[in-house]
């Protein structure tokens, strides 16, 4: 086993969106804006190599998977063992690939215990309502509250880049990866969210044949709960589903910006918009997705991804509960006593989704 670290330089859409992001308003805390932060145009993604992968006669891999993490996440050591499990089960890379704005994407002091507590503390100061407001979700939330719009713009960028990098490596311009690889992916969370969007949008054609395994992932955003101390806080989410469900679709149509991509993403954040087009996608396509709920995840619970899947959820979900005191951002918690049903639970999904996905 062994892991890579690849340079990547953003060019799909790159222009359009720096102007959106110039149009979007600046928090308080930062100086510059968001088209000014190069972590998240010029960064680095991980692979995972397994000992046992298959390659073609040009001496690259021949299938790989991505792997697309939750909101607010700043590093990824939660899903290193996730990864390398996928990866050795498998015996196909596995790509790291980070959201905008998110891992490696964004400045250091973002991932500042002190620096963000310091921060949290002046906003203390003010009398502000603050509810699960910590330095883990600040700058989230207020880079949220300044202008909402921002969740659908970092989705969105994301995607032109993932498409960028499938693009290069069907060019025959990756290092590592054939031309003719096949590819899958693997989504938590949010990240689940972004996936859904790209199949069912397909822009490019190239998600076709690929399947999506899902776990902790799948729903309708009016149904989720963003509201943690690792996610973000109370005020920003509930800014967050009023912006998404009372005014961007009306901004979208306003000025006659609503495409394959964007129907895609307005079918998932409530069950009355574009309703036939995504049960259509699901019952259409639901061999090739599968996805894994948790009894107890308050942020993705099960009756949300049944909104989104519809009919089809019956044979694409299952909902999985633990014998020890989890969340949905800790699913597999490193607690005195947990040892082996958390390694028990860790090996049941992670057997399902690689027998999935082999």
């Amino acid at each position: 086993m062994k892991t890579v670290y690849i340079p990547f330089n953003e060019r799909f859409g790159a222009e359009e969106i720096c102007a959106e992001m110039k149009m979007c308003s600046r928090p308080e805390f930062l100086e510059q804006s968001d088209d000014q932060i190069p972590e998240n145009s010029s960064f680095e993604y991980k692979m995972v190599i397994p000992d046992n992968a298959k390659y073609g006669i040009d001496g690259k891999l021949t299938s790989y998977i991505f792997l697309f993490h939750g909101l607010n996440e700043r590093s990824w050591q939660k899903y290193d063992s996730w990864a390398e499990r996928l990866a050795q089960d498998t015996a196909r890379a596995v790509i790291m690939f980070p959201i905008a704005f998110h891992m490696n994407r964004s400045p250091k002091e973002w991932n500042n215990p002190r620096a963000m507590q310091c921060l949290v503390n002046s906003y203390l100061t003010k009398g502000k309502n603050l509810v699960r407001l910590s330095f883990l979700n600040f700058a989230l939330s207020y880079r949220i509250k300044a202008d909402p719009y921002r969740f659908y713009l970092s989705g969105k960028e994301t995607i032109n880049n993932v498409c960028q990098l499938i693009d290069q490596i069907k060019s025959g311009e990756h290092s590592y990866i054939s031309s003719e690889a096949e590819f899958d992916i693997f989504a938590y969370s949010i990240g689940a969210l972004l996936s859904q969007v790209m199949l069912q949008a397909d822009t490019f054609n190239y998600f076709s044949t690929s399947r999506l395994f899902m776990f902790c992932g799948g729903s309708i955003f009016s149904k989720m709960n963003g509201e943690s101390k690792m996610i973000m806080d109370k005020e920003s989410f509930d800014l967050l589903k009023e912006y998404y469900l009372n005014h961007f679709v009306v901004k979208l149509e306003q000025k006659g910006r609503v495409g394959k991509l964007e129907q895609s993403f307005i079918s998932l954040i409530d069950e009355r918009f574009y309703k036939e087009k995504r049960e259509s996608f699901y019952e259409s396509n639901y061999p090739r997705i599968k996805v894994i709920s948790l009894l107890k995840d308050i942020v993705i619970p099960t009756h949300g991804i049944k909104s989104a899947l519809g009919k089809s959820s019956n044979s694409q979900l299952e909902e999985m509960d633990f014998p020890y005191k989890y969340s949905h951002e800790m699913p597999f918690p490193e607690l005195p006593g947990n040892e082996l049903s958390r390694e028990n639970c860790f090996r049941k999904v992670f057997a399902s989704a690689a027998d999935f996905l082999v």
